[in-house]
């Protein structure tokens, strides 16, 4: 009884001390919160709610949220076209220099976006390594144009897309690999078959985390794209020019990014927030 008694009291006090969050890491926990929070709260309640439909059907608002989705969509595809073969090159072969190439791959997640820019206007401008060429050969000019917000919304983005699917290659099991290559199947119909099913969440991952990094590219864009009215004006730079001239369609602008991080989030809760529990 006195054994029992003991017992249900060690507990007690256990879960008593588990609950307790210690007073010198509440403090900075919840200023780093409000850090956080408060701005973002600050810019919803500024917003003009009361006319907030007539400017979401403003054509500042319209052009450049038009021209985001469709260059965010098309810059996703072409991630997925490139990355996930390349995510597999890393995690399922034997590649020389494997190391450096997943180095060189993570490097646009450090590198500021202006800098990607630049580096992309020194290789495909008029006057670059190959864009002398696409110009001269073909009359192709990718800077300042439509194509050149994909390339930049691309350079930026594809890395999200090759790390997440990466690490998902990686993580799973490749005994149903190995399995179907002893039944007989080759490494393009265990691709197929077997290894894009096992690792499709990974890929929804990576496709939604890459097109919404590709939605809020600023710098790659306009050192690459510039900023034409309607041609390469995507919402993030639409959002910088209109703080300069009307802070309410700034404001509106603003919130259509929020809500898209918002909705891009609540997607990846099941994957990654349910499994960080």
């Amino acid at each position: 009884m006195t054994t029992r008694g003991t017992s249900t009291a060690g507990a007690f006090r256990h879960r008593l001390l588990r609950g307790r969050v210690p007073l010198v890491l509440a403090v900075p926990a919840v200023l780093a919160l409000a850090f956080l929070v408060i701005p973002l709260a600050g810019m919803v309640i500024e917003v003009p709610w009361e006319s907030l439909g007539e400017r979401l059907g403003d054509s500042r608002v319209l052009t450049p949220l038009r021209l985001s989705l469709v260059t965010a969509t098309i810059s996703t595809v072409l991630c997925l076209l490139g990355g996930v073969p390349l995510a597999w090159l890393l995690a399922r072969t034997e590649l020389p220099g494997r190391k450096l190439v997943r180095t060189l791959v993570t490097v646009p997640l450090t590198l500021p976006p202006v800098v990607g820019g630049v580096a992309l206007l020194f290789v495909f401008g008029r006057n670059g390594l190959l864009g002398q060429y696409l110009w001269e050969w073909f009359g192709i000019g990718l800077p300042f144009s439509t194509a050149g917000v994909v390339m930049a919304q691309t350079f930026v983005a594809m890395p999200f897309l090759v790390v997440t699917v990466d690490g998902a290659l990686r993580g799973a099991d490749r005994r149903y690999e190995e399995a179907a290559a002893t039944l007989g199947a080759g490494r393009w119909l265990t691709f197929r078959r077997v290894t894009l099913p096992m690792v499709a969440p990974g890929i929804g991952a990576g496709a939604v985390l890459c097109w919404a990094r590709a939605l809020g590219e600023f710098g790659a864009t306009i050192t690459f794209a510039g900023n034409f009215p309607g041609q390469t004006r995507t919402l993030p730079l639409a959002t910088y020019l209109a703080l300069e001239t009307d802070p309410k369609v700034a404001i509106v602008l603003s919130l259509v990014l929020l809500l898209v991080s918002v909705v891009v989030l609540a997607g990846l809760r099941e994957k990654w927030l349910g499994g960080m529990r």
